[in-house]
């Protein structure tokens, strides 16, 4: 009728699956976060029940202190699972009365330069610490404070650094896709688009191998007096030229990329 709005396919799709969104477009770190994704979205259901449940057994006097901590742990997990979805789709917030008004060519180096430069090195960083993190519960064997709170924590905090490596996947693969969109996905472009997010893996690689190294040639040292050492002082610098070691391969496939065509 006039005057109504007409849904456009892509509407009807955002209503019922947003994963099928440009799923044409999509890589394997895109299909993986969608699939990820579909499963956690279990949890919401879940939770609500789990919150229904403690509220009217709390009424009755019968409180479970595994079921609050749990339902923490669901929203967390769901929430988590969600920002790397919501990255893949593109549903995530953005200042979108200066970016609908963008040809799809600046969206594209916009986002290239949010994803690679920003958001990417900060779930390395957050990986790197939940691995920490990750590894001191396993070493305490954690558990819950509460008698009949969650035990084996340990296993629910293990989750966390997995669930931000699947998040930078599919940074990843969104970074990719918008490099296509407006260089024709260079080799060269991809080391620029990315060069704080290559920097940073690099030095975090750099970092663990020289611990692991030197821990083997002086059994003597504890981990502490290691990470006292100059040489690990140097891992920035280390990490800085393994990536123009890593750009000058790229150099040279965009080269060899350039004379095959």
């Amino acid at each position: 009728m006039p005057g109504n709005k007409i849904e456009t396919t892509e509407d009807v799709i955002a209503v019922s699956d947003p994963g099928d969104i440009n799923r044409d477009e999509h890589l394997w770190g895109d299909r993986l976060m969608v699939q990820v994704g579909n499963v956690f979205a279990w949890l919401f259901p879940i939770l609500m029940i789990a919150i229904v449940t403690q509220v009217v057994i709390r009424r009755v006097g019968f409180n479970q202190a595994w079921l609050d901590e749990a339902q923490w742990w669901m929203y967390g997990a769901a929430m988590l699972v969600g920002f790397g979805f919501a990255i893949t789709t593109e549903s995530h917030v953005r200042v979108d009365i200066f970016h609908q008004n963008f040809t799809q060519k600046r969206k594209s180096r916009i986002e290239t330069f949010a994803l690679g430069w920003m958001l990417i090195p900060f779930l390395i960083l957050m990986t790197d610490v939940m691995i920490h993190y990750a590894i001191s519960s396993w070493k305490t064997w954690e558990g819950s404070d509460a008698p009949n709170g969650l035990h084996m924590l340990f296993l629910l905090k293990t989750l966390l650094p997995i669930l931000f490596g699947i998040a930078i996947i599919a940074a990843s693969s969104a970074l990719i896709r918008h490099l296509r969109k407006w260089n024709g996905l260079s080799p060269i472009w991809i080391l620029i688009g990315a060069f704080p997010a290559i920097w940073f893996a690099c030095e975090r690689v750099i970092f663990y191998a020289l611990y692991w190294i030197m821990l083997g040639l002086n059994p003597d040292l504890t981990g502490r007096k290691v990470l006292k050492l100059p040489i690990m002082e140097n891992t920035f610098w280390f990490g800085l030229a393994a990536t123009l070691v890593v750009a000058g391969l790229f150099r040279i496939l965009s080269q060899r990329k350039a004379q095959a065509v």
